[in-house]
């Protein structure tokens, strides 16, 4: 078994083999090592890496994301100086984002470890630093965070019932959550306030649409 040291080199090679630096549509100024396409990338992960969830959801800006870090970009006063969480992070590009637009700290999280690579290159490759952290965080306190940023959590209807109830929870306990949402099939329709909303240029290798329309919205308690 390889160091882990090693194994995060294999990890990081890998992603600097099967992608490329491409600005983000939506979201130009931020730079992202992206996959030209879903299929080969998805084979490549399960024959290059085995063990590790194919599904690469690091390696593409996806809509919900994109339009969460224009948001943030465009309204920096809502991160700046506060303690930020970027929850189901994936490639990091709302943590990049929040980072850029001034928190005082960032933390990017999500189950796959693959994103803690991911992350870490494409802050680098933005001149930006963002913490990292793995696992399933659904249910915690966080204590030490003011505003919790979650782009594209929607997509399937266990985690965006269990994702809903906790951001309720945090919002009740004095944290902020927004998240982005380009109306995935389980996105909530109650006790939300839409603050923006972008069409964003879909990546045709992940969406079925060329442009998505893609609402910001804030949780609020009930």
């Amino acid at each position: 078994m390889p160091s882990p040291g090693a194994a995060r080199a294999e990890r990081l090679a890998f992603l600097r083999e099967q992608t490329a630096p491409a600005p983000v549509p939506l979201v130009p100024e931020l730079t992202l090592f992206t996959a030209g396409e879903l299929t080969p990338l998805w084979h490549a992960t399960a024959a290059d890496l085995p063990g590790w969830d194919a599904a690469p959801f690091w390696a593409f800006p996806w809509a919900g994301g994109q339009a969460l870090a224009r948001y943030v970009l465009d309204h920096a006063a809502i991160v700046r100086g506060r303690r930020v969480l970027d929850f189901a992070t994936g490639s990091g590009l709302v943590a990049i984002a929040a980072a850029r637009a001034g928190a005082a700290r960032v933390t990017a999280c999500d189950i796959d470890p693959f994103c803690d690579v991911a992350v870490e290159a494409n802050a680098a490759l933005n001149g930006e630093v963002v913490a990292t952290r793995t696992g399933d965080l659904i249910g915690d306190p966080l204590a030490d965070t003011d505003v919790v940023l979650a782009g594209d959590v929607f997509y399937e209807r266990p985690l965006a019932e269990r994702s809903l109830a906790w951001f309720r929870t945090l919002v009740r306990g004095g944290a902020r959550v927004l998240v982005g949402d380009p109306g995935r099939s389980y996105s909530p329709v109650e006790g939300l306030v839409e603050r923006a909303a972008y069409d964003v240029p879909g990546l045709l290798a992940i969406e079925a649409a060329g442009v998505l329309r893609t609402r910001v919205l804030e949780i609020v308690a009930r």
